[in-house]
């Protein structure tokens, strides 16, 4: 991750280094609730640095509404649909583009979905492609997601991220899948495969 400074600043001469913090995610919240962020601000907390979100462009958001009504269509009991909503992770609370949740939307009156609650999570992938299959894979690695999908605009392909690694020095998945036009996604949910169209997942 890249961090900027203000270019101000970078102009000055400092006797000594600057001293980056991270933020805990309990410091995070804490921010939100003396309303030094809102949850309408465009930025999440990724390992401790918040980072701006990107603006979405209309495939973007078609895609993710697709992906969404092919999760809810297969009617899954105890189950919530979750799109663009944070989730909470030992140091970060990104806001996925879809994550499919253990639990009814009234579940997560007190919290929001912690790794355990969360079967399957998806990133769409245009502009963020290479933060999605490099920091984001790291930190739902890292947190155990059984099962990671980026929806890779670019190539047009669903990227499927089984097996998580999250003791590697560098956390990371061990299986990795490609699905594209013409194929279908497995999705395994207690033992029940659901299959779903990569023609009907991307826009």
């Amino acid at each position: 991750m890249t961090l900027t400074l203000n270019p101000v600043l970078e102009a000055q001469p400092f006797p000594v280094p600057l001293r980056l913090h991270r933020l805990t995610v309990e410091q995070y919240h804490r921010m939100i609730g003396a309303e030094i962020l809102h949850s309408g601000d465009n930025i999440e907390l990724l390992e401790g640095w918040l980072v701006d979100k990107m603006t979405k462009n209309p495939p973007h958001t078609v895609c993710t509404q697709l992906i969404t009504e092919e999760l809810r269509g297969l009617g899954l009991l105890g189950r919530s649909v979750r799109v663009q909503e944070p989730i909470s992770l030992s140091d970060s609370e990104p806001e996925p583009d879809v994550v499919l949740a253990r639990g009814h939307i009234r579940d997560f009156l007190e919290h929001h979905p912690h790794p355990h609650d969360i079967e399957l999570l998806v990133e769409v992938a245009d502009a963020t492609l290479r933060q999605d299959q490099t920091l984001k894979k790291r930190l739902y690695a890292r947190a155990n997601i059984p099962v990671y999908w980026i929806a890779n605009l670019l190539e047009m392909q669903i990227e499927v991220y089984e097996e998580p690694q999250p003791a590697l020095e560098w956390p990371d998945y061990a299986r990795k899948q490609i699905f594209r036009a013409g194929e279908n996604v497995p999705l395994v949910l207690e033992g029940e495969t659901h299959l779903l169209s990569v023609k009907d997942l991307l826009p």
